[in-house]
């Protein structure tokens, strides 16, 4: 029989080294945020702990981060930072690929009755049950969506592709159908063009995001080739997107030279340069006043580096750049990570583009341009950019 070797550590030894690496490790976070973040982080994550450890009342954890987050955001005092939650990541994402999971209509919430379609999507199932640009949806599923219930509604009838809505609308003409809807997926194209009269090749760019490069490029290489001898760009309500789309964007369209300038926040400075090939037509790009980011600049260096005629409203004077980062909580923080110019070393911010037509569209001929039901002739800030470019 062998003698046992006697216990080197006791329960209480275990126990207390269990405590010491503990306490080591939270002390290790503490120091790591107060290096990287700076002692001011310690105020938020104590703050946090409090109301984890102390708070009397019951709380939804998340909404007081996502409080918390958007409490920062707008501290900031830049109204291009945000903030979005993990549904509103997930739906921007969808937004940013040009292709998303839904019904395929574009809505708003001016009508206290419901949703107010401002237009529909040919390829989507929206289309194909019939709903059309006027109408209110004024239910999903037998839930009403009127008065303040409108803020719920988009997310009521977004869903997994492939499941039904039941959506109840207001027609046009006053009367209330009910129409089944299946959820599928659906590609949008943010590039469309015709050929006007005159031989004016028409191009209207709705974003920046994925894809647009190509079909802009797409788009001018058809114009030319059935014989376009002038161009009009339309970036109007154009958001703006991805500086990678807009790059080659204008480097196809300009010149060779500097088209485009950057500088970060760490003071680093990036040039991009346009090679010879080019498009050497007239050009007129319209803008109005929800034309910014990329759509503001792409209008910018035509202007500049072209002699492009810029027709519309005054734009918002955009000039920095966000980088959205991804969050553990499924949500993102986009924050203004650097400013850009022209080529020419020209700032945006706070003065917007140079107009050298100042005109804009009626209240009622506003809703039809964002309906897609207002008519070329009837567009009168398109027929000054015309007579521009003919003048």
């Amino acid at each position: 029989m062998r003698n046992q070797a006697p216990k080197r550590y006791t329960r209480w030894h275990l126990l207390f080294a269990v405590a010491l690496t503990l306490l080591i490790t939270l002390g290790g976070t503490a120091l790591a945020a107060w290096l990287v973040l700076g002692p001011e982080s310690l105020t938020l994550l104590e703050g946090y702990g409090l109301i984890r450890n102390r708070f009397v009342g019951e709380y939804d954890a998340d909404k007081v981060i996502d409080g918390a987050m958007e409490g920062m955001v707008s501290a900031l005092g830049d109204r291009w930072s945000y903030y979005l939650d993990a549904d509103s990541y997930a739906a921007e994402q969808e937004r940013r690929a040009n292709a998303y999971v839904g019904i395929g209509v574009t809505v708003d919430q001016s009508r206290e009755e419901g949703l107010y379609i401002v237009s529909v999507n040919e390829k989507g199932p929206a289309h194909e049950a019939g709903l059309t640009a006027g109408e209110v949806i004024t239910a999903v599923d037998g839930t009403s969506i009127a008065g303040d219930a409108r803020a719920e509604g988009a997310d009521l009838i977004r869903g997994e592709e492939g499941s039904q809505v039941e959506l109840t609308v207001l027609g046009t003409d006053g009367t209330t159908r009910t129409v089944m809807v299946t959820r599928k997926s659906i590609e949008e194209d943010p590039v469309s063009y015709e050929m006007l009269d005159g031989q004016v090749g028409y191009v209207r760019i709705e974003n920046f995001f994925t894809g647009s490069a190509e079909q802009m490029e797409a788009a001018v290489e058809s114009l030319v080739g059935d014989g376009a001898e002038k161009l009009v760009f339309d970036v109007r309500n154009n958001g703006g997107g991805y500086l990678s789309e807009l790059k080659p964007m204008l480097d196809r369209l300009l010149p060779e030279g500097v088209i485009f300038r950057t500088t970060s926040y760490s003071g680093q400075e990036e040039v991009t340069r346009s090679d010879a090939e080019c498009v050497s037509l007239p050009i007129a790009v319209l803008v109005n006043a929800d034309s910014y980011s990329a759509a503001e600049i792409f209008a910018g260096e035509l202007q500049e580096a072209a002699g492009a005629i810029i027709v519309g409203e005054p734009t918002s004077g955009k000039g920095y750049a966000q980088q959205t980062f991804p969050l553990p909580n499924g949500g993102a923080l986009g924050i203004s990570t650097m400013e850009y110019f022209t080529g020419n070393g020209v700032s945006l911010i706070g003065t917007g583009l140079t107009l050298d037509v100042e005109t804009s569209l009626s209240e009622e001929d506003q809703i039809a341009f964002v309906s897609g039901t207002l008519s070329h002739a009837d567009d009168t800030q398109l027929q000054a950019a015309l007579q521009a470019l003919n003048g």
